[in-house]
């Protein structure tokens, strides 16, 4: 959860420093490290990563994960290079 939780505060970073894309690629980053970590580590290991069954956490991370990625990755600039 800490590793989770690191990454998401480099996200929070590069959006107040106006990187937004970058810090929503990070922020989509963090959620697939999360669904990864749900995936292999036991249920007593994961801490506040388990919510639901693991199934239902991973399929929900990595869709979550995935679509923030490809939001980022495929949004317009609007003209800020």
């Amino acid at each position: 959860m800490a590793i989770v939780v690191l990454v998401i505060v480099v996200a929070a970073v590069f959006v107040v420093a106006e990187r937004w894309r970058r810090g929503a690629l990070f922020f989509g980053g963090a959620t697939l490290l999360a669904a990864a970590f749900r995936l292999c580590l036991p249920t007593a290991r994961v801490g506040l990563l388990a919510v639901r069954s693991k199934p239902f956490d991973v399929g929900a991370l990595t869709l979550l994960g995935s679509s923030i990625i490809f939001l980022a990755a495929t949004i317009d600039t609007l003209g800020t290079g």
